[in-house]
């Protein structure tokens, strides 16, 4: 159990303190929604496809649309040391709420497109800086086991938010989902609003300054560990993009080879959550223990090996589905000592880092957006492998030689 020690807050924004404990409770049921939103489009990729009149191809390439929102994570993490945390989510809640509601109402690829930049807009401006929330909160020590408790969000969003997903398109048709999820998102926005404020900026880094090439600059300056740091930014985007690869088109494969309907992809996406939950679980249990580093470089061997069986199981849905289920528990314990690991890189800079770490996580899934389908419709499984694994084995060789343990 984490230790339950009060969060302070100062200035103006000030409100009631709230235990660590009981901010994560809340941030986790809120990932849940949010996460639920991000994920969907993988197992019910050709399903949305069908319902807006389009291929399975320009449906991901609006994920990938979506996902490129996430380079402007940044800028919220700028706005978050000027205005403050809880702002900055509120107003990222309140996008994805609009977002995701003009999806569902759209009759067309194009409508669908505006819901799709509005969503991740707000999402993508929520989740990092919950994250720096979180961390400038936590210390070091006990930073792998609270993010990873907070990431299991992931895991249950498959697990119950994509089961009744399934549910929900069998029954009400592919819009419906959509609109609960603008509802929750909604609430949430309301909900946050009454909790404490939490500025962690020092002066020199809120400081406003007239824009300049100087400032740009000055922003992507990450301390004297900056090459450490930005490795591990590098990797984060490329374990995004070889998992995104493969996760953005097993609905796809899986429908397309074995005939799954909605409610079947949201039975193989409940398994998947499963898988999802043990990774983020392990890693929250052996990652502080073990180092993150080595247990990032652990994790993706095994995700690179589980990439690599996917052509050589895909010789029925049971052996596909194990496949899946080993990539994705490699997948989901790597991210969570990713988070970790990118929180000690600049400590000075921990919100700037989390906001970059995201917007890195969003470009390389942006990428595999575009590509994923399109490899998929050309050149299977197979395809697919080999892009994914050959990403790995560059990971490993960055985390071994180029990304320490933590700032000296």
């Amino acid at each position: 159990m984490l230790a339950n020690p009060p969060l302070h807050t100062n200035g103006a924004e000030a409100q009631p303190d709230i235990s660590v404990n009981r901010l994560i409770l809340i941030g986790l049921l809120t990932r849940l929604v949010t996460d639920t939103a991000v994920q969907l489009f993988f197992p019910f990729l050709p399903v949305i496809a069908e319902g807006l009149r389009t291929t399975s191809v320009t449906a991901g390439r609006l994920v990938s649309l979506r996902s490129a929102m996430g380079l402007l994570s940044p800028a919220f993490g700028y706005q978050a040391y000027l205005r403050g945390y809880r702002t900055v989510m509120r107003f990222g809640l309140l996008l994805a709420s609009v977002g995701y509601l003009i999806v569902g109402l759209s009759s067309s690829v194009w409508l669908a497109a505006v819901g799709m930049v509005l969503g991740g807009l707000g999402t993508f401006a929520f989740v990092p800086i919950l994250q720096a929330y979180l961390s400038a909160k936590l210390p070091f020590h006990r930073r792998a086991r609270g993010l990873g408790t907070l990431e299991y969000a992931w895991a249950l969003a498959g697990i119950i938010g994509l089961y009744l997903t399934g549910l929900l398109i069998d029954a009400l048709g592919w819009r419906a989902p959509f609109f609960v999820l603008s509802g929750l998102l909604l609430v949430a926005f309301v909900a946050y609003g009454r909790l404490p404020a939490a500025r962690q900026a020092k002066a020199a880094e809120t400081a406003k300054t007239p824009f300049s090439w100087r400032s740009v600059v000055a922003f992507f300056e990450l301390g004297q560990n900056k090459r450490s740091a930005w490795m591990a930014l590098f990797v984060v985007a490329l374990n995004m993009m070889a998992a995104m690869n493969v996760f953005i088109s097993y609905g796809t494969w899986l429908n397309r080879e074995y005939g799954l309907d909605a409610v079947a992809l949201g039975t193989v996406a409940l398994i998947l959550g499963v898988a999802d939950l043990s990774g983020s679980v392990l890693m929250s249990l052996v990652g502080d223990k073990f180092g993150l580093r080595r247990s990032v470089i652990a994790g993706t061997a095994l995700a690179c090996l589980g990439y690599g069986l996917l052509p050589v199981l895909n010789q029925g849905i049971l052996l596909a589905v194990v496949g899946l289920i080993v990539a994705r528990f490699a997948f989901e314990f790597t991210v969570v000592g990713h988070i970790a690991l990118v929180s000690e890189q600049a400590p000075d800079y921990r919100g700037k880092m989390m906001t970059l770490a995201a917007a890195a996580a969003l470009l390389g899934s942006s990428t595999a957006g575009f590509i994923g389908p399109w490899v998929y419709d050309q050149f299977q499984v197979l395809g697919l492998s080999l892009i994914s694994a050959s990403i790995m084995g560059v990971s490993i060789v960055l985390l071994r030689f180029f990304v320490r343990n933590r700032a000296e």
